[in-house]
């Protein structure tokens, strides 16, 4: 990590994640550019609400599909590599669009196709693009840095949608695209550029399926990760409707052009700027819960704004304000998951998170659609203010939990298995035994305690988990857990954090005794190679019988 600080207190002081911030501006506004003429040459080409609605769609349901498999690969492989390879591929498609658009060639189908297959290489990008975050900054800095990525989306926001427009007017949406194509290759340059550390596994190759299953069952088990999860659903399918309808509103009930349609864009890319600045301030003086539900309040008020209102000058000041509520809203769900991830989920779980947005996004703005085509877009814009405010019951069951200070780097305190031969890494599934012997008038508290090593372990690979007591010997209790392989229990040994020692040693404070818990590794038997060598005896032993037979039963032809 270089450390050329050029500002004591702003991450934009290191010189590689300022490079990719500039970088990241430019390929934004590039994207909003090409997101407006998209959009406007779909209002074109077929000006149906739903039609319209599938744009957003068809942008957000290759995040759905893909997030999970792309955050196993950005844990797996290298994530420059990996950004190298997306960023190469989206260039390709921004490139294919822009040509055919110019040819004419467009139709809507072709419009959807090929904006799904950006959204692909948006997909495979972004668990990485947000994984790489911690590497170019300090954790003291992790927060900022987040909102500073979200202030260069929300700057390309405010500019690249008028841009987008002017160009639109001027040219035509193919020019556009073919600038979207253009704003990729400094990322592609500035990644290229990049002398990444070699990051040394301390743990056995993960497999992309059984790294998805890991990620799953590390949220599974992270009850502040579920929190973050389910606000971030209820919030974004109900406020798809705003993003989804803005196009048909503008064109339709405004009759804007395309100039007007990325000023209204660039509202919200404004306000969300706004919000950036004084969301810093606002986490000093607010919780987390609180400012989410404000911002919450604020969207749906904007959302309400865009059914009713159809001055164009009163529309912007609510964008203005819905990209406040947006950003302050969308910050904190991110700040959320980035400061309760250890390095080696990272990515996974950031998938997970964008899996849940981004599909929300797309089942969201299908939905509304379908609401809009029935009964008109002002009544589907209520609707979904309506449920912004009713989702706002989820906090009372799902509350915020943000925390900066933990300490997620590897403890390595688990000490290794003793063995006589080392296990092959596919062996399993593997038993482990830990034996306490505690006093049986704390009973309680060691439950409680042990609670909290079981969230531990299941999150960190373990399939199933037990405590058993014995009785006849009060006190004397039998942890179990099981692991699915024995490189699995490797990799476990490397996922330990020092948060996770801190639950251990609680628990194992309760044991009595000079020495440690007694821990034993057991690994399942293997009986396949039996079977075969059953078999193969018996049908050797069949054959013999079968040739004795035929003997005796044959003439004696000599006699």
């Amino acid at each position: 990590m270089e450390k050329q600080r050029v500002s004591a207190w702003s991450p934009l002081g290191y010189k590689l994640f300022r490079a990719l911030w500039i970088a990241a501006v430019a390929s934004n506004v590039g994207t909003w550019m090409h997101n407006v003429g998209a959009e406007w040459l779909m209002t074109t080409l077929a000006p149906k609400p739903l039609v319209v609605a599938l744009m957003q769609t068809a942008e957000n349901a290759p995040m759905f599909l893909l997030a999970l498999p792309a955050g196993a690969l950005a844990d797996i492989v290298d994530r420059r590599r990996l950004l190298l390879v997306t960023q190469t591929w989206m260039l390709i498609s921004a490139v294919a669009l822009a040509v055919v658009t110019l040819l004419q060639l467009t139709t809507p189908v072709v419009l959807l196709l090929l904006t799904f297959a950006l959204g692909l290489g948006a997909a495979l990008n972004a668990p990485a693009w947000q994984a790489i975050v911690p590497e170019l900054v300090p954790r003291s800095e992790l927060p900022l840095a987040v909102s500073l990525n979200s202030v260069a989306f929300n700057i390309a926001r405010a500019v690249g949608p008028a841009l987008g427009g002017l160009v639109v007017a001027a040219l035509g949406s193919w020019a556009v695209f073919m600038l979207n194509s253009v704003s990729f290759i400094g990322v592609i340059l500035v990644i290229h550029r990049w002398q990444r550390e070699p990051v040394e596994s301390i743990s056995p190759t993960e497999r992309v399926a059984g790294a998805m299953r890991a990620g799953l069952r590390y949220v599974r088990h992270a009850p502040e990760l579920r929190d973050v999860l389910v606000r971030t659903i209820v919030f974004a399918s109900c406020a798809s409707a705003l993003w989804a309808m803005l196009p048909l509103v503008a064109r339709r009930d405004l009759g804007l052009g395309a100039v007007g349609y990325g000023i209204l864009l660039g509202g919200l890319g404004a306000g969300a700027i706004v919000g950036a600045v004084v969301l810093p301030k606002a986490r000093q003086m607010f919780s987390v819960n609180l400012l989410v539900i404000l911002g919450t309040i604020l969207f749906a008020l904007s959302t309400a704004t865009l059914s009713q209102v159809r001055n164009f000058d009163l529309l912007v000041v609510a964008m203005l304000f819905g990209g406040l509520a947006w950003m302050t809203t969308m910050s904190s769900f991110n700040i959320g998951v980035q400061t309760v991830v250890p390095e080696w989920v990272r990515a996974r779980v950031l998938a997970i998170y964008l899996l849940s947005f981004f599909g929300s996004l797309a089942a969201g703005s299908a939905f509304w659609g379908l609401i809009a085509e029935r009964f008109g877009i002002p009544i589907a814009l209520l609707c979904a203010a309506a449920a912004l405010i009713v989702g706002l019951s989820a906090a009372l069951f799902f509350p915020l939990r943000i925390s900066e200070r933990l300490d997620l780097s590897p403890s390595l305190h688990w000490s290794e298995p003793t063995v006589v031969s080392e296990p092959q890494p596919e062996q399993g599934p593997v038993l482990v035994i830990v034996e306490y012997r505690i006093d049986p008038e704390r009973t309680d508290e060691f439950l409680l305690a042990m609670k909290d090593v079981e969230r531990v372990l299941r999150r960190d690979g373990a399939t199933r988990w037990g405590l058993f007591a014995d009785p006849a010997q009060l006190g004397r209790y039998m942890e179990t857990f099981l692991v699915e392989s024995w490189a699995e229990h490797m990799r476990q040994h490397a996922r330990v954090t020092i948060e996770d020692r801190a639950v251990n040693e609680r628990a194992r404070s309760f044991h009595l005794g000079d020495s440690p818990p007694e821990v034993t590794h057991l690994i399942a038997e293997d009986f396949s190679h039996l079977k075969k060598r059953t078999l193969l005896s018996y049908v050797r032993q069949a054959g013999k019988e079968k040739v004795g037979e035929s003997v005796l039963a044959s003439p004696d032809t000599k006699s």
